[in-house]
């Protein structure tokens, strides 16, 4: 994973070296560059449904690259997890982060990091022996995958609209983007990236 993780990091830090603009006078960092939002997660796969919200806040490197740091707030719910009929309800927190890769204005590349903060509530099958419970834990992800925007045209306009499908390539046995048999289930995210400042930089490019 760490591996993954290093090399989308050398991807990201490259393409922003080469895509400097030639200007000598432009500032390292731009106000108009950042901007925050917010996603909507979906997944859905064998006996499992997970729910969610993540604000973050995050800054465009250049045309290609978007970063940012989010939190955030999930439920889920599990049927037939230790035995049939028995049920696993989670609530997750927690921070993480991410890298978008615009190779063109609408389409997009994402690898995310997440660390995920979990309490479970288990309710056993009617009539079996195991005990009913609350328990908490923690687990890493590494989402990869990629999706669509409304269109992203840097630096005049850095807000949009966007739709994107993740999996997780971690290996947390306790994941909540598994589900009973550890298979990854698609992650179905929609949200919207609202640029922050945006004024100055159409001032700018007058």
């Amino acid at each position: 994973m760490k591996k993954i993780l290093f090399s989308l990091l050398f991807v990201s830090s490259s393409m922003s070296i080469m895509a400097q603009d030639d200007n000598a006078d432009e500032k390292f960092f731009k106000k108009e560059n950042l901007f925050t939002g917010g996603t909507l997660n979906l997944s859905f796969g064998n006996l499992i449904t997970n729910v969610g919200i993540s604000p973050f806040f995050g800054y465009s490197l250049n045309r290609y690259v978007d970063v940012a740091g989010s939190i955030g707030f999930n439920y889920v719910s599990q049927r037939d997890f230790l035995e049939v009929n028995d049920r696993l309800r989670q609530t997750l927190f927690g921070p993480g982060a991410f890298v978008r890769i615009f190779p063109i204005d609408f389409v997009f590349a994402q690898a995310q990091y997440e660390y995920n903060i979990m309490t479970n509530r288990y309710r056993p099958a009617p009539g079996s022996l195991r005990n009913e419970g609350v328990f908490s834990f923690d687990a890493h992800s590494l989402l990869l995958g990629g999706g669509i925007s409304s269109g992203r045209r840097f630096p005049q306009q850095k807000s949009y609209y966007y739709f994107s499908v993740l999996w997780d390539f971690g290996n947390a046995p306790n994941s909540p983007y598994k589900d009973n048999l550890n298979r990854s289930v698609p992650i179905i995210r929609a949200g919207y990236n609202i640029a922050l400042f945006q004024g100055g930089g159409r001032r700018r490019d007058r």
